[in-house]
């Protein structure tokens, strides 16, 4: 490790082990199993107990294992096979869950596609993935004929096929071609009796969830049943107070991402948790299924909070009866974060992740957090900060580049060797993932975010972290949501442009000027913003993260 021996022992060193709160391991036995032996057991463990609930229809583990083994034996029969790729189009829906499962059975691999995608956009993934069969939603289908993509089976489905029965009669079915294969069709005219196939965790791959290209095209993360099995066990030895086949999770985060997909869905149905499932985040009715369930967990993204923590009908909602309330997928904003306590008297815990390790690789100790910090690596992963031009580690205290070690790192981008062999690098004897997010590590083990590396700013020779910018931003008490980016000048490298929204009382009242002011009182004068915007809404990604990418784009 030659000069970078003492950064390294930092971090191998695990300081933050010693908050980690009492019950929870250092360490963790991954199971050697694939997500399909994980799924059968917890439907086995308690066949009887409802596993979702979808507006009003009640489904158990027993019914939902028999329709996935259904519409396994089906797409075994339309020509699925093990390796193949099957894409999901699909809203949250217990046909998600049916389809993700039945699929694994047939030894395939399943690819989620944004249900908000355009045809181009789906396009690209079914033609990138190879993907040889589709599941969507019947009134996603006309965009998947705009494609072209030539496929082998095609399953459609209406989200009436699992309402109540009055709610079955509102939803109507859209018009497919004959060709098209219904999915209550399929269920009805199949036994459960999937393929017998024989799964490698190690080497097959079970997701193939695509990022969200923050340049260029999104890639495919490969993700073995092992990295999911892994993501599974950490999860689940990270929160001890969690108990199985007890907790009531409120599902509204989209399946497609992986925040949902792995966290929610997959850690929840193999723990024996029961799912809330809503197609869409309706306010109104997250809050008031919290009550009517006697939800235990809520898992969102910090624009969620951030709407939630002003929301007329938040008190209707008993928070500090949660258990657990976690905030990914973006940077939770100190504001959100202290407005939410004083509304509702509960706390919440700020994670990272990102889809290359199965979406969680740090929590903040539930006794112990940091106000700030997005927390401590989850147990058995490693983190360590490194400088990203040599990739040697760099001391406690400093910024850097974020790497990762662990079993629910991917193992690779799909059908892109150079782009996998850049992200990755042997160091100390460990493999680490380059997460491209700039942070540092305390003495104590926390980490804090500061930006991503395509996200600085870089002003007349000066580093500027655009959250920086954007945490000052956010304390104005008329801001109410901003965005920060670089846009190029060549007389100084990049000017800052800051797009803001503000509070509705204020709009039209606040000035450019008087935002650059409040700003100086707290950034030094080359982090103020030479531009201000004010817009009545910021793009934003499908979990609700505020897009920096597209707000680039539309200057460009």
């Amino acid at each position: 490790m030659g000069a970078s021996e003492p950064a390294a022992s930092a971090y191998l060193s695990r300081p933050w082990l010693k908050h980690y709160r009492q019950g929870v391991p250092a360490d963790v036995e991954v199971p050697l199993r694939s997500v399909v032996d994980a799924f059968d057991e917890a439907t086995e463990r308690d066949p009887q107990r409802t596993a979702v609930v979808f507006y009003g229809r009640s489904i158990s583990y027993r019914e939902l294992r028999d329709a996935a083994d259904r519409l396994a034996c089906a797409l075994a029969r339309l020509g699925v096979k093990k390796g193949d790729r099957v894409a999901l189009y699909l809203v949250n829906s217990p046909q998600f869950v049916i389809a993700y499962f039945a699929a694994l059975k047939c030894g395939a691999t399943v690819t989620p596609i944004s249900p908000v995608y355009t045809s181009h956009e789906v396009r690209y993934q079914l033609k990138d993935s190879g993907a040889k069969a589709l599941i969507c939603q019947d009134a996603l289908y006309e965009k998947v004929a705009k494609t072209g993509v030539e496929l082998d089976a095609v399953v459609v489905t209406n989200v009436g096929e699992y309402l109540p029965a009055l709610k079955r009669l509102l939803a109507k079915r859209a018009d497919v071609p004959g060709k098209v294969h219904w999915l209550h069709d399929l269920l009805k005219d199949h036994p459960p009796e999937p393929p017998a196939v024989t799964i490698d965790p190690r080497t097959d791959l079970a997701a193939l969830p695509y990022t969200g290209g923050t340049t260029g095209n999104p890639k495919g993360v490969m993700l073995t049943h092992y990295n999911l099995m892994a993501a599974q066990a950490l999860g689940e030895a990270a929160f001890p107070s969690l108990e199985r086949g007890k907790e009531v999770i409120l599902a509204f985060l989209p399946f497609f991402h992986i925040y949902g997909q792995v966290v929610i869905m997959l850690n929840g149905l193999c723990q024996g948790s029961l799912l809330v499932l809503f197609t869409s985040p309706d306010t109104e009715a997250i809050l008031a299924a919290m009550e009517r369930y006697q939800a235990t967990v809520f898992y969102g993204v910090p624009t969620l909070y951030e709407y939630l923590k002003d929301h007329k009908d938040t008190n209707k909602a008993d928070w500090k009866r949660l258990k657990l309330i976690v905030s990914g997928a973006d940077t939770l904003h100190e504001s959100t974060m202290s407005g939410w306590a004083k509304r509702t008297g509960s706390r919440i815990t700020e994670g990272y992740g990102l889809s290359e390790c199965c979406a969680t690789s740090h929590i903040n100790p539930l006794e112990r957090p940091k106000p700030g910090s997005f927390g401590c690596p989850v147990p058995e992963m490693r983190a360590a900060v490194v400088n990203p031009e040599t990739l040697e580690f760099v001391p406690p205290g400093e910024t850097g580049e974020l790497v990762l070690s662990g079993p629910n790192v991917m193992a690779g981008y799909w059908q892109r060797p150079d782009e996998s062999a850049q992200v990755f690098f042997e160091r100390a004897g460990r493999r680490w993932l380059r997460t491209g997010d700039l942070v540092r590590m305390d003495e104590e083990g926390y980490f804090f975010f500061h930006d991503r590396s395509k996200d600085l700013i870089k002003f007349k020779g000066y580093s500027i972290f655009a959250k920086d910018v954007e945490d000052v931003l956010y304390a104005h008490p008329q801001v109410k949501a901003a965005g920060v980016i670089g846009v190029a000048d060549p007389a100084v490298g990049q000017r800052i442009k800051a797009i803001v929204v503000l509070q509705g009382e204020a709009r039209g009242k606040v000035s450019e000027e008087e935002i650059k002011s409040y700003c100086r009182q707290s950034l030094a004068e080359y982090k103020v913003p030479h531009i201000v915007e004010f817009r009545g809404e910021l793009p934003k990604t499908d979990v609700g993260k505020i897009s920096r990418r597209e707000l680039r784009d539309e200057h460009a």
